[in-house]
């Protein structure tokens, strides 16, 4: 991995690090001589183990011939002194291990808690099912503790836990409870289909809940069955219902968009935040393994935007955070708005700032990509946390600038949504 000498010298764990050193440590970290169980902790869907460690040996070199550099010095920042001063403040606070090649500092971490749902999302999980891993290769509550508590140490300031459905985790509402105690953390989040949402929602408003995220990907009961193939639709409408009730503003609905499905639905999802603080966010219909995309079935960001249009002219864009995911829009008048997950036709990878760990503990830099770490072998390996870092850190480094389009996505191996989490 290409570290730079100045991402090599922030603050990290309360103390300054030599590059020349971690440059070292790297190198000894990846060498050919290295154990195998540090090798191990690198998989992917499809490629080997021997392109792995071939990889991970150039990026070990890579790191190495990086010169030591001393901290301030115009060798470090190789920018106009009247940038330097910026760029100390907004950039060197933040963990060389979050940070990649491209300057993306990765704030925001997603943790899967579970790869079992109680709904079977045609886009979401193969219609055959999907074989779970054992449960004792699925991260357990204090390995998912301590990895949070490591990333929000580094800087991360929002988690959500997805699944599979992470409300059916039993110890949901303790873990919660843990992270809310994180020092520097600002946001937890969930993204849940709503089926146990009037039962556990005052408990998890109760524990320190800030954000809900609600799957919803049609407005007729009969259609939500044929989509998710189990039935609850008034279960998911009663939870959304409720999440307004307890003050969530906004309550976030996703809608993937499929033509042919629900496309015809688009002008009923906005009519919606007429009068309810809503946020429906439209997604395209992305690839992964056994949800049977094409191209022909995705319905792109442009196409509804118009559609929607046609019927409210005065449609009005919202300002775009720096890495905000959705392009978000509001119809004068209206309590909510609606925004467009564009991954497809439209991708934001410049200003990606999340990560992922499955349920089984891998380590995914980007959504789409097929390579991952697994950070529960490194954990119960009984190594210490910088150790742990290093790893990470190594992940991080070796995030590509941007997926490689939809019709790439298509054809490479990559988990089911439901062994990613959402």
């Amino acid at each position: 991995m290409a570290f730079h000498g100045s991402k090599f010298c922030r603050r990290i764990l309360g103390r300054h690090y030599d590059v020349k050193a971690l440059s070292t440590q790297h190198v000894k970290l990846f060498a050919p001589s290295s154990t195998p169980k540090l090798r191990r902790w690198y998989s992917s869907a499809n490629v080997t183990q021997e392109e792995n460690e071939l990889e991970l040996v150039s990026l070990a070199m890579s790191s190495a011939a990086v010169p030591a550099t001393k901290i301030g010095t115009t060798q470090e920042m190789a920018v106009p002194v009247g940038q330097r001063q910026r760029l100390n403040e907004e950039v060197l606070p933040f963990s060389a291990f979050l940070t990649d090649n491209f300057g993306r500092r990765h704030s925001y971490l997603r943790i899967s808690l579970t790869e079992k749902c109680n709904l079977r999302c045609q886009y979401c999980m193969p219609e055959e099912g999907v074989k779970l891993t054992p449960r004792a290769q699925l991260l357990s509550t204090s390995e998912v503790l301590t990895v949070a508590q490591l990333f929000v140490r580094e800087g991360v300031e929002k988690i959500r836990l997805t699944g599979g459905e992470p409300l059916i985790r039993p110890d949901v509402l303790d873990i919660i409870t843990e992270l809310r105690k994180l020092e520097g953390l600002k946001t937890i989040a969930v993204t849940t289909n709503g089926m146990n949402l009037v039962r556990l929602l005052p408990k998890l408003k109760e524990v320190g809940l800030d954000l809900l995220n609600i799957s919803l990907d049609t407005l007729v009961p009969a259609k939500f069955e044929f989509i998710v193939r189990r039935k609850g639709f008034h279960k998911v409408m009663e939870g959304i219902d409720k999440a307004i009730e307890m003050g969530y503003n906004p309550v976030k609905v996703n809608c993937v968009v499929m033509r042919g499905l629900n496309e015809d639905e688009l002008l009923d999802f906005v009519a919606l935040t007429e009068k309810k603080p809503l946020e429906v966010r439209f997604i395209e219909y992305m690839p992964f393994d056994g949800n049977k995309w094409n191209f022909k079935k995705m319905v792109s960001y442009q196409e509804m935007l118009d559609r929607i249009r046609q019927q409210w002219p005065s449609l009005e864009q919202l300002p775009l955070g720096k890495t905000d995911t959705a392009k978000t829009f509001k119809v004068p008048g209206f309590q909510g708005q609606v925004g467009f997950i564009t991954s497809m036709s439209d991708q934001f990878c410049g200003s990606c700032n999340r990560l992922r760990i499955t349920a089984d503990g891998n380590l995914k830099v980007c959504l789409f990509g097929n390579t991952e770490v697994s950070l529960r072998d490194v954990l119960r390996s009984g190594a210490s946390d910088q150790e742990l870092l290093d790893i990470i850190g190594a992940a991080v480094g070796r995030k590509k600038k941007q997926h490689a389009g939809m019709f790439s996505i298509s054809q490479m191996k990559n988990r089911p949504m439901i062994l990613i989490g959402g």
